[in-house]
Parts: C-alpha cells; structure tokens; sequence
C-alpha cells in the first residue's frame, strides 16, 4: 500500500537542521541536519507510524489533508511525503 501525507519543515533557529511535523499524523516529527536528511528522516518516522497504526485492531489512518490547506509560517516548506508498506497474510 502507498500513502502520502504532507509533512511541514522548519528551519531550526540555531542553524542546526530542520524540523519535519505531520499535520495529519499525531506525534509523528522527524530532524535532520539538512533539508535532505530530514525528508528521509521523516519517510522513516512516518513509515513507522503508519505500520504501528495498521498494527491496532481500530486502526485509524486519516486523511490527507491538501498541502495548499496547510498555514506555513515564514520560512516553513511542506512537501508531500510517500511511504510504502507491504502487507503480508496473517499466518494463522
């Protein structure tokens, strides 16, 4: 399955990377020392929270929210953000 959510990135103050947040994944944040590390870094973290969520017996995936719906504060990017999980057969 494929899914993709937008994630905004925040310049951090200190120079240091960047802040990765998903609007519609509750406590799903990534960083990175650049923008490019933070986008992996953010596959990765939203990639674990789909699984983990596809793991509940209420799993609750949202929707995604429109990357132009999304307020941006000065010098934040959204970019959409793809991640693809296999789904195997239970084994009982």
């Amino acid at each position: 399955m494929t899914f993709v959510y937008p994630a905004v990135f925040t310049p951090q103050a200190d120079g240091s990377g960047y802040r990765a947040s998903f609007p519609d994944l509750a406590c799903c944040e990534a960083f990175g020392a650049d923008m490019e590390d933070a986008i992996e870094n953010a596959m990765d973290a939203a990639y674990n929270w789909i699984l983990s969520e596809l793991e509940e017996d209420d799993c609750f995936l949202p929707n995604q929210t429109a990357i132009e719906d999304i307020p941006l504060k000065e010098g934040e990017v959204a970019r959409k953000i793809m991640v693809r999980v296999k789904l195997l057969p239970d084994s009982e």
